[in-house]
């Protein structure tokens, strides 16, 4: 794959990398991968203030990680695209080897 231009970097960054920068916010990409939810259900399982889930949930809607359904009066919430989850998944792994390096290296640097 080729590098991308700079112009593309910084559009990742503003749209994806910034929806992602909280936590709560993977958190509730996570529990939207299980099945779409009202933002009520998310607070709940959360634990978290049905304030602080909308708030969020409207960052993710502006950067179009999540996606919205009417049901009567309710709004339901769902992934617009599944893909994010296996990011999230990888990007996780790759921070679990590289802390895994760390160790080892700390590990060695002990022993010397």
């Amino acid at each position: 794959m080729t590098r991308p231009p700079l112009e593309e970097l910084t559009l990742l960054h503003a749209s994806i990398c910034q929806a992602l920068s909280d936590p709560k916010r993977i958190m509730i990409l996570y529990a939207l991968s299980e099945r779409p939810r009202h933002v009520n259900d998310l607070a709940a399982d959360l634990d978290l203030s049905q304030p602080t889930v909308s708030r969020h949930l409207r960052i993710l809607r502006q950067q179009s990680l999540v996606l919205t359904e009417r049901e009567g009066t309710w709004i339901a919430y769902h992934l617009a695209d599944r893909r994010i989850i296996q990011v999230l998944d990888t990007m996780r792994q790759v921070m679990f080897d590289a802390l895994e390096r760390k160790t080892a290296v700390f590990s060695d640097s002990k022993s010397v």
